[in-house]
């Protein structure tokens, strides 16, 4: 009887597989086309368009409404900037939480942990009232600042990725530093010159998530950045907002151009990301 279920059962399997990717990849198609589609509504397009334009994407970076080449660029330089302090502040943190001894040392990392058990949108309405509060006496980081925004991400990103940095930093043989110390380098020396080698893929790992986590994030950036000096993700927004009769032809073209980046760095550097994540694992 069990024989004659299991075609079955391998038929329900592949069914649920079909439709789950249909599910995922018509909504993508269905995009890309309305971009290349006359049509200025979702509606009236096809996923194979009669006639293929380029006016969608020639319409978006000559529009004067539209500073989408202002939007990468915000949204770039706060990834890039974002990136680099989660980094530095991320192998610091870890090499410390691995290495040394110290007073609430079990404190901090059962803190961290806790930290990770709650979703961050639980916080929206508190991070929102601090950087308000924080705006009054110190502008460049409150509302509406780019500032403040790389603060929350970098808030936001650091400890998961301190945990996982720290797990792997926990693999390497302590033996190695009390020689290094032995031999009269400083703690620093030690980090960077035989820490910091070993834990290389982790580091590009966090690195290269942690920006596409910053460069596509829409929620906390339309919470905390108004105006026109925005990112790309929250000005899409705000362009379907201002207007009665959207041009979804435009709004498809600019969805396009803005995944562009984060889809070229994640299939270029999948085999890194692969790499960091199972050495961390099963590193000796």
């Amino acid at each position: 009887m069990a024989l004659r279920q299991k075609p079955v059962i391998i038929g329900v399997k592949y069914l649920i597989a079909v439709v789950l990717i249909v599910f995922a990849v018509v909504p993508f198609l269905w995009i890309i086309a309305t971009s290349f589609n006359a049509a200025k509504s979702l509606l009236g397009a096809s996923i194979i368009p009669n006639v293929l334009t380029f006016n969608n994407y020639l319409d978006l970076l000559t529009n004067e409404n539209l500073t989408f080449g202002r939007w990468m660029m915000n949204s770039f330089k706060i990834a890039s900037i974002a990136v680099t302090i989660i980094v530095s502040l991320t192998c610091l943190s870890a090499y410390a939480l691995s290495r040394f001894r110290f007073s609430g040392k079990r404190g901090v990392l059962m803190g961290i942990m806790i930290l990770n058990i709650f979703p961050g949108i639980l916080a929206m309405v508190a991070i929102y009232v601090l950087m308000q509060q924080i705006g009054y006496y110190f502008p460049p980081l409150g509302l509406n600042t780019h500032g403040g925004l790389i603060c929350v991400y970098v808030a936001g990103s650091m400890s998961i990725n301190v945990l996982m940095v720290k797990s792997y930093i926990d693999s390497i043989s302590i033996e190695l530093d009390e020689s290094a110390i032995i031999e009269g380098a400083s703690h620093f020396q030690v980090f960077w010159e035989i820490i910091f080698p070993v834990i290389r893929p982790m580091v590009v790992t966090v690195a290269i998530l942690a920006f596409m986590t910053t460069y596509g994030d829409f929620i906390i950036a339309n919470l905390l950045l108004k105006g026109n000096d925005v990112t790309v993700m929250v000005g899409v927004f705000q362009f379907t907002q201002e207007r009665f009769d959207t041009n979804w032809g435009i709004v498809t073209a600019a969805t396009i151009l803005a995944a562009l980046p984060a889809l070229v760095l994640f299939f270029i550097s999948q085999r890194f990301i692969i790499t960091g994540m199972t050495m961390g694992a099963v590193k000796e």
